[in-house]
């Protein structure tokens, strides 16, 4: 399972030129499932970002976490995350799950980390989306795990 945190000031997904997703500050999850990928997995990332501190504090030290400055999160599956570009010039994505196993993954992520505190909206499975990010910072941080 692979992640791409960026800390945003809002964060916001469209399908179809219609929003179905939208967050004040707090973070966009870019999420990649891989196909050995399950529950202990999400667990584990889950834990590790509702606590990760990457939000400043009154000194503008890193030392907060989207729980400690009441943020939002924004989960966007993203089988790109997977992209093998080791050969030729375009990308493989055999590396990535397969829907069956990433759809309900990607929600059960989403539900573990809305039941950690953090109030967790979601990009729509499979659709193609216009993700808008306000990265404050800039920060983005890559997670595996």
């Amino acid at each position: 399972m692979r992640a791409v945190l960026q800390r945003v000031m809002s964060g916001r997904v469209s399908v179809g030129g219609q929003a179905v997703a939208e967050i004040g500050r707090g973070l966009v999850i870019l999420l990649g499932i891989g196909p050995q990928d399950g529950e202990e997995q999400a667990r584990a990332l889950v834990d590790k970002i509702a606590h990760l501190r990457i939000f400043e504090d009154d000194q503008e030290k890193m030392n907060l976490s989207v729980l400690d400055v009441r943020g939002e999160a924004l989960v966007v599956s993203q089988f790109t995350l997977y992209a093998d570009t080791r050969r030729g010039r375009r990308p493989s994505f055999t590396g990535a799950a397969l829907p069956p196993l990433a759809e309900p993954l990607v929600g059960r992520f989403a539900e573990l980390l809305a039941a950690q505190g953090v109030p967790t909206r979601r990009g729509v499975f499979g659709a193609h989306m216009l993700v808008e990010i306000a990265n404050d910072g800039p920060v983005t941080i890559i997670l595996e795990e």
